[in-house]
């Protein structure tokens, strides 16, 4: 049961970053540029999806360091996920068809692995230990 709640969890956050994702992407972009409002995007996608994380996602676990270097673990661990997401996307438009209907099930696709290797990532490597003052 609690990895079906920390995985809804996870989720839930990946679609309130998606959408803090795309509001700040908008905000910016005329302003700033598609490229650099990106970069910000994201870093405010990924500063949400951890707060859900850290507090509702891995509720009861610690990462064992302080918030500066968790916080920095867990937008590298993002990048890893969003490299899949990427890579997987790329391989499969460049395999295979590249009708809208197919790019948008490659997208899918790259956004699962994606997820998978964040999830992973978060819960086998960032917050593995149990926190000392909760119960199991």
């Amino acid at each position: 049961m609690k990895l079906s709640r920390s995985l809804l969890w996870f989720a839930a956050a990946g679609v309130l970053g998606l959408v803090v994702d795309i509001a700040v992407l908008t905000a910016l972009r005329d302003t700033l540029g598609v490229y650099a409002a990106r970069a910000i995007s994201f870093l405010a996608a990924a500063t949400a999806t951890w707060l859900v994380n850290r507090h509702l996602s891995f509720a009861g676990r610690t990462a064992s360091m302080n918030i500066w270097q968790e916080y920095l673990r867990y937008l590298g661990l993002m990048l890893g996920g969003g490299a899949v997401n990427l890579a997987v996307y790329s391989f499969l438009a460049w395999r295979y068809s590249q009708a809208p209907f197919w790019l948008a099930m490659y997208v899918g696709a790259g956004s699962l692995a994606g997820m998978t290797v964040n999830y992973l990532g978060a819960s086998q490597w960032l917050y593995r230990h149990k926190s000392p003052d909760k119960r199991p």
